[in-house]
């Protein structure tokens, strides 16, 4: 079966699988990526995920995880001698990427566009979508009080017990034709190892996305974010708490309930044909093991269909 895989990524587990994907189906990879972390901030516009996944394909992520390799942080050193309070800390040129996307979508650019314009400024072999060209916006309830996505994160720590989830405009969005258009003619679709509620949640709650995963013929796998029943990064835990979701391979089925045909986990539920595997990205080797081996059982089970 031809076509491209497709991966669903946001955060850090998205984008490493991304990069181990990378290495198995080489330009043949498109990503489609949560764009309801985004937000505007010093004159830019800034897509946490897209950008990290870019990074990551490009190999040109920092150490920290996030931002690009040995940048410099001039601009926020001079905003804070200004008396700017800088909460959200950008590289000098992470801010140039966002900038140059401000100024593509403020001359009417799609979204989409913009992405493939940095994409090809940055080298990287493989397609990047965004969910939507419309805007998205995560909001969270966190002590008695709504937060704009970045801001519980940072300002709020990310802090816990969550109290809401809400979406502001997703019922006003609908799937990048782009992302509609690899979706129909994949031959494997992989959710990213990335928080089902926040990361993956909003690409599932664009209006027609889950009808378009439905009606592809690849089968669509998740990998668990879960290592040995725990977190490896990110609010994950205190996200799935709201949901009434375990902690376990049976809690990421659940919220995938409906949407897979598959899990690929390092334990066993009974709600999907599971895969069982170590699913720790720690370096190259392990990123590209775990991609050929989901990449293998997702076209197993297209095939046995």
């Amino acid at each position: 079966m031809g076509g491209p895989v497709v991966v669903l990524a946001g955060g850090t587990g998205g984008a490493r699988l991304a990069r181990g994907m990378l290495d198995v189906v080489s330009g043949d990879l498109v990503v489609v990526a949560n764009t309801a972390d985004d937000v505007e901030i010093y004159g830019a516009h800034v897509s946490p995920d897209p950008d990290l996944v870019l990074y990551w394909l490009a190999d040109r992520i920092d150490e920290r995880g996030w931002g690009l390799r040995d940048d410099t942080f001039g601009v926020m050193d001079g905003l804070r001698e200004l008396g700017v309070d800088v909460w959200f800390n950008l590289g000098d040129r992470d801010l140039a990427v966002g900038l140059r996307r401000r100024e593509l979508l403020a001359a009417g650019t799609r979204l989409t566009e913009a992405l493939e314009e940095l994409r090809g400024a940055l080298g990287v072999p493989a397609r990047v979508l965004p969910m939507s060209d419309e805007a998205v916006r995560t909001r969270v309830r966190f002590g008695g009080r709504w937060w704009a996505f970045q801001e519980y994160m940072i300002r709020a720590g990310a802090g816990e017990p969550v109290e809401g989830v809400e979406l502001e405009g997703v019922q006003a969005s609908r799937p990048a034709p782009e992302a509609l258009d690899a979706i129909a003619a994949a031959r494997a679709i992989v959710i990213g190892p990335s928080n089902p509620v926040i990361s993956i949640g909003p690409i599932l709650a664009v209006p027609g996305m889950r009808e378009a995963l439905g009606a592809s013929p690849a089968a669509v796998v998740a990998v668990s974010p879960l290592v040995g029943g725990a977190v490896v990064k990110g609010p994950t835990g205190p996200f799935l708490r709201w949901a009434g979701l375990e902690l376990s391979a049976d809690g990421i089925a659940a919220a995938y309930e409906g949407v897979v045909d598959g899990l690929v986990a390092d334990e066993r539920t009974d709600r999907v044909p599971v895969l069982e595997t170590d699913v720790l990205m720690s370096d190259a080797g392990s990123r590209r093991r775990l991609a050929e081996e989901t990449l293998g059982f997702a076209e197993g089970l297209a095939a046995a269909r």
